[in-house]
């Protein structure tokens, strides 16, 4: 069985959160996840597109913030 990238991502730990930061875009935008197949083909693309660039710099952001509270701690901690 091979394993493509979509189903590796959607076995990554992150994926829950990144689900939810993407279906949290789209709320603020006045949409839902699931109605985007009703929608125009090009309008939809750019919508998720919105959305996984957002949810990509969240997750980010929420790395980044993790790795400075550990290092911070560690130094704390000398």
């Amino acid at each position: 069985m091979t394993t493509t990238p979509a189903h590796q991502a959607a076995k990554a730990p992150q994926s829950p959160l990144e689900r939810q930061l993407i279906i949290d875009y789209l709320w603020t935008k006045g949409y839902r996840l699931e109605n985007l197949q009703t929608l125009p083909a090009d309008l939809a693309k750019e919508l998720m597109t919105a959305a996984c660039t957002y949810a990509s710099l969240k997750l980010a952001e929420i790395e980044a913030r993790s790795k400075f509270l550990r290092k911070i701690n560690y130094n704390e901690s000398l």
